[in-house]
């Protein structure tokens, strides 16, 4: 059933994404054709077409490749400076042959784009329409992220609640069965030293679910007041009631004197009274509505961009660690591979309940949604945040243009910008790569 269980969470996730990638492309493309603009196609994933089909002038498919999506608006890219766009039925020339690299990858890019654009378009072309629209059209893809994120932690946030804090409870959740020093905390102990060197606590007889009632006469009310008089009773023996089933059970335990940290960000270790138990751990909730989210993804989306500064830095360590020059900061970045990993293993744990289970992956898809969002951004080509930048741009030229009286300075030609575009594409490529690597050599796996 484990098995089971992974595959469906794996599923689950991979669905809700290319779900997500699907609206974000729908995003761009219901605009678009509100404002007049042509789209021929619409497709999730790249490479080889799986299925398509033919509605009106647009074609909508599935591609082999589920890494991406795109669509197609005809006429991003306006003639450049020699090209003749000319009289509505006239054939457009573009120079297909230029001096220098960059500018013919410029010049392959236009014809590429006006190849297939007749007299018909010419009114629809995507450079032609005013610079607000442009805003968007290309910010109406990662809105929809936002918005996908912001229903998803709404969801979440007004039923379950966002766990904000935990109480620890006089109550015994776990017996330590052996002392051990602190910085093995957590290992099996040995045979031995379950028979020489035992805890205070387990040879005393203290039972998970014991309810500490009375610890040397005094009573109980927290655990910090427990673990206050354990330490104080360094190597001594100690009386303590506590309840179990309903019943108060009197045991006798001495404490032992162990070097411990005085708090859980505490380095230094300090000499204390040692008993050997972990409390209960109840976990504080609280839940709200849209402001309430609204205000919690504004925190989220502010280490979102703490994190995209960061991105490289990162990348270049899930590097190193593929190769084994260091370990994998498990507070890094994950592709969708890692992503689905972290899904299968959350619908897979066999301690979790099943509303914890959805309301993990929710939160993973939702967390997902809002890193591609604020990531496409980025106000570099050829993510959706180069073209908003050059739409603002425009307006801003044409706007200044005007206010001082001078001639309109026509539309921006982002197409000098795909020499940028080109090696930030090829950049993404390679971090993508790495993080996909790093998935499956390194992984990250779920903690808890």
């Amino acid at each position: 059933m484990t098995a089971l269980y992974y595959t469906i969470g794996v599923l689950v996730f991979a669905f809700a994404i290319m779900a997500s990638i699907g609206l974000h492309e729908f995003g761009h493309l219901i605009p678009a054709k509100k404002f007049g603009g042509k789209v021929t196609q619409w497709f999730v994933g790249f490479g080889p077409t799986v299925w398509s089909k033919q509605i009106g002038e647009t074609e909508y498919g599935i591609k082999a490749i589920p890494l991406g999506g795109y669509v197609k608006i005809v006429g991003m890219l306006p003639p450049g400076k020699g090209d003749v766009a000319g009289e509505p039925g006239d054939d457009l020339r573009v120079r297909k042959s230029n001096t220098g690299m960059f500018t013919q990858l410029v010049s392959d890019a236009r014809a590429a784009e006006w190849e297939h654009i007749g007299p018909e378009d010419r009114d629809r072309l995507f450079y032609k329409r005013t610079w607000w629209q442009k805003v968007v059209v290309m910010a109406g893809g990662p809105m929809v992220n936002i918005a996908i994120a912001f229903f998803l932690f709404w969801g979440v946030f007004a039923t379950v609640g966002q766990v904000v804090g935990a109480e620890a409870e006089p109550v015994v959740a776990e017996v330590v069965p052996c002392i051990v020093p602190v910085d093995e905390d957590g290992r099996v102990c040995t045979a031995e030293e379950l028979r020489d060197n035992p805890s205070p606590a387990a040879a005393a007889g203290l039972q998970p679910g014991d309810r500490f009632v009375s610890f040397n006469g005094e009573p109980v009310t927290s655990w910090e007041q427990i673990q206050e008089d354990i330490r104080a009773n360094d190597d001594s023996l100690a009386t303590i009631v506590v309840e179990r089933d309903g019943e108060e059970v009197v045991v006798e335990a001495t404490t032992s004197v162990q070097p411990r940290p005085l708090d859980a960000d505490s380095e230094e270790l300090t000499e204390v009274g040692f008993l050997g138990v972990l409390p209960e751990v109840t976990l504080i909730s609280e839940t709200g509505g849209p402001i309430y989210t609204a205000q919690q993804m504004g925190t989220m989306t502010v280490e979102v961009v703490k994190s995209l500064a960061e991105l490289p830095v990162k990348v270049y360590g899930v590097a190193r660690a593929i190769v084994g020059l260091e370990e994998r900061d498990p507070n890094g970045p994950v592709s969708v591979v890692g992503g689905g990993r972290l899904a299968g293993e959350v619908a897979a744990h066999e301690t979790f309940p099943l509303k914890d289970k959805v309301t993990s992956l929710l939160m993973l898809i939702a967390g997902f949604n809002l890193f591609i969002g604020l990531f496409n951004f980025i106000p570099l080509l050829p993510l959706d945040g180069g073209h908003i930048a050059g739409a603002l741009y425009e307006g801003l030229r044409r706007g200044w243009a005007r206010v001082r009286g001078l001639p309109d300075p026509g539309y921006v030609d982002v197409a000098r910008l795909l020499p940028i575009a080109y090696v930030m594409g090829l950049a993404l490529l390679v971090m993508g790569v790495v993080l996909i690597i790093g998935d499956i050599v390194v992984p990250l796996h779920l903690t808890s």
